[in-house]
């Protein structure tokens, strides 16, 4: 039997380069595509010789060429935290718009399953919560955080038109905030600032008053439900994220816990559009794919500020 093959778009960033090692542990063969922008070689660098690994540089706003059979498509290349959507706005409208369109384009005339990385963004500052898949968000179009937003927003919508119009087999993910090893140091998100920080010793930074809500999910898990929702039926977007919500004040309180630092909390002022509340309803995921988070969030901090500490 021929081995199968699958491309990861975005595959040298954090969620992608995990991905990467998923479906190389399962005995597929992967074709990582990332442009470097925001992702990094050295989190694909340990599969380098491996024969079934092979590693594409390239923009996937640009026509993409595979050659040979392709039968899976996972597309996760997008700048995906505020610090880089913010710095690369046109980059990340156009990743959304034209880089799925030419993974579509590629699902398509190989005949391939594609699974399109979405984001909680979707649903903008909520006005329900927790957040389902049914709720079609509270977005500002026009605000920062628009590009990020409206980019998955529009995603979604395409590879939906892909799936009634072609036939293409498409499948959505919608992700809520994750962590792990190899998430990149400063990329502004909640964890690796608070963490770096930390392990400075520094102020831990956090905008408002910290009322805001945050449930973080570890990378292992949100890996295992991507997998799972792929190999499913489900056309729909499914969250994929871990219910624990959390104040970010408290989680601020945690990672002084781990880390044994003494920095203390400084306030800044919240940026707009910052959402309020964030908390996935999984109920669909474990109804359709038997999948639930395992990992708890004090295992999952002691594990990824390791790896903060081994940066330092």
């Amino acid at each position: 039997m021929s081995i199968k093959t699958v491309v990861i778009t975005g595959g040298a960033g954090f969620l992608g380069s995990h991905l990467c090692d998923k479906f190389i542990n399962e005995g597929y063969k992967v074709v990582c595509i990332d442009n470097l922008i925001t992702g990094n070689s050295n989190n694909i660098a340990h599969l380098a010789g491996n024969e079934n690994f092979f590693f594409l540089k390239h923009d996937v706003t640009n026509y993409i060429f595979i050659p040979g059979n392709v039968d899976y498509i996972l597309h996760f290349a997008s700048p995906a935290s505020p610090i880089d959507y913010l710095k690369l706005p046109i980059q990340t409208l156009k990743v959304g718009a034209l880089g799925t369109h030419n993974v579509l384009g590629l699902a398509k005339e190989k005949n391939a399953r594609m699974l399109l990385a979405s984001t909680s963004e979707v649903y903008g500052d909520p006005l329900v919560h927790p957040q389902q898949e049914g709720y079609y968000g509270n977005v500002n179009p026009i605000g920062f955080r628009g590009v990020y937003d409206e980019a998955k927003r529009f995603a979604e919508a395409i590879t939906m038109a892909y799936y009634r119009y072609h036939s293409v087999e498409t499948r959505i993910v919608r992700i809520f905030n994750t962590y792990g090893p190899r998430m990149r140091p400063d990329d502004g998100r909640a964890l690796p600032t608070f963490a770096m920080q930390a392990l400075k010793n520094e102020d831990i930074t956090i905008f408002g008053d910290g009322s805001q809500t945050r449930s973080f999910c570890y990378v292992s898990d949100l890996v295992e439900g991507i997998y799972k929702l792929l190999f499913s039926d489900e056309i729909e977007p499914v969250n994929i994220g871990n219910p624990d919500e959390i104040t970010i004040k408290e989680f601020a309180k945690e990672v002084i816990e781990v880390t044994k630092c003494k920095s203390k909390v400084v306030f800044e002022d919240l940026p707009q559009n910052d959402p309020k509340v964030r908390q996935p309803n999984i109920e669909k995921a474990k109804k359709l794919l038997n999948w639930v988070p395992k990992v708890n969030r004090e295992e999952g901090l002691k594990i990824t500020i390791e790896y903060f500490k081994s940066l330092l």
